[in-house]
């Protein structure tokens, strides 16, 4: 499943399609039960949801979900019991979901489906009640770990913690169930770009409010900043790599800085990190992070690598978005207790093993 703090629904694919396979089957369960329509459930607890619930012919409640990559799919509400290692837990609500649209047919057919984990009403974190989840992603194809509660790990280095913005005033662009902290700055290798800090701030609608996603893959900057930090980072490789010159070209939408490197060479030159400051922690992007291959695509001799970070002006999102795969090798820690987050540089990879979870 993918694991979304993203968003606030958990579903599960329950039809099958000729490019989905069937996950869950709603018949087989002598505990689900769809939602109505007329329940508390539906009426109010859906509040946060992007597009607002409906009512279809068999008065059942009816969700569409989307996301930034304009995948879509709808289905119904329902509650049904998760079982877990230790226990079962009645009554959990999720969705059904039994349609859709996607943008990467590919990778969503190996989707069971999604698990919700922002700070909404409905949200698996917050169903459980869980105070605290901590995940860290592998940079590789390995096992990662996800962690729900107050884990004490002794080896794992202390945390820096940045605390979530919290605005409780309904603003039209601001997302109040997301884990928002405040970006205060982006340097390249030492020169931090020369922009006035308020324009990291959400304004009086609520835009430019910074998220930590790990159901986006990267990491979209609103355009004054994705512009500065495009020119600096050009500025500093030039004399290590070549721009992909076709004006033509956005990878995945949002991603207009390329570069040709020789099919020929192992492994990338060494490249300027790429700092993001928050207040009182930052995260640190380097080597391979910072360039994503383009698959399929070959230019002479060259294949074609873009920058892994994106415009969202270009996706029509009005804030700064920190995608799963700036996370890779990051601890990272969702204190909702105490409403923080914390993070620390180890390798995921490493870290699995040592909890017993790795291959």
């Amino acid at each position: 499943m993918v694991l979304d703090t993203g968003s606030e629904l958990s579903w599960l694919r329950c039809r099958k399609t000729p490019t989905t396979p069937l996950w869950f089957d709603s018949l087989r369960s002598k505990s689900y039960t769809p939602v109505p329509c007329t329940s508390p459930t539906c009426r109010i607890r859906t509040r946060d949801f992007t597009v607002p619930v409906s009512c279809d012919r068999n008065k059942l409640c009816h969700a569409i979900v989307s996301y930034a990559d304009a995948t879509s799919v709808e289905g119904n509400l329902a509650y049904d019991v998760f079982r877990f290692t230790n226990s079962d837990v009645p009554r959990i609500v999720f969705g059904c979901m039994d349609s859709g649209s996607s943008s990467n047919q590919d990778e969503d057919s190996k989707t069971t489906g999604l698990l919700g984990m922002n700070r909404g009403s409905l949200s698996f974190v917050t169903q459980m009640g869980y105070p605290k989840f901590s995940y860290c992603i592998s940079g590789r194809d390995s096992t990662g770990v996800l962690l729900f509660g107050d884990v004490k790990i002794a080896w794992l280095q202390p945390l820096s913690y940045t605390p979530l913005v919290n605005i409780s005033t309904p603003l039209p662009y601001f997302d109040r169930v997301a884990y928002t902290v405040q970006l205060e700055g982006i340097k390249v290798a030492g020169t931090v770009l020369s922009l006035p800090k308020s324009v990291y701030e959400p304004d009086h609608t609520g835009a430019g409010q910074t998220m930590v996603d790990s159901g986006t893959q990267f990491t979209f900057l609103l355009g004054p900043v994705y512009t500065a930090l495009k020119n600096e980072f050009i500025k500093q490789t030039r004399s290590v790599l070549r721009v992909y010159e076709d004006p033509d070209f956005v990878f995945q939408g949002a991603m207009d800085l390329c570069y040709r490197i020789d099919r020929t060479r192992v492994g990338l030159p060494v490249l300027p990190s790429v700092t993001m400051m928050f207040r009182g922690a930052q995260m640190s992007i380097t080597g391979d992070r910072l360039l994503i291959q383009v698959p399929g695509l070959i230019k002479g001799n060259d294949q074609i690598h873009c920058f892994t970070f994106g415009n969202s002006d270009l996706l029509g999102i009005e804030a700064y978005v920190i995608g799963h795969h700036h996370q890779q090798n990051m601890w990272m820690e969702f204190d909702i207790a105490n409403s923080r987050v914390g993070l620390a540089e180890v390798r995921c990879d490493l870290a699995s093993q040592k909890l017993g979870m790795g291959r």
